[in-house]
């Protein structure tokens, strides 16, 4: 079951997909990629934090996940 409302994300879909429609299979699609890339991010911050000897993810350990990335 996705954690993410599929909702938010069709919103999303229509709002940077020129205003087309997104069937839905597509928008569970989307929801399954934006929460697998999620999943990877959490855990670049996290590695970050804990190089840092830190226990809370913090802002810049996202940002640094999304640089390790490529987003």
């Amino acid at each position: 079951m996705a954690d993410l409302p599929a909702a938010g994300v069709k919103r999303l879909l229509g709002k940077h997909g020129g205003e087309l429609r997104s069937s839905t299979s597509a928008v569970n699609l989307a929801v399954a990629a934006a929460e697998e890339y999620i999943a990877r991010l959490a855990q670049e911050a996290a590695a970050v934090a804990q190089k840092e000897r830190r226990k809370t993810i913090m802002d810049g350990d996202i940002q640094k996940a999304r640089e390790l990335l490529g987003g």
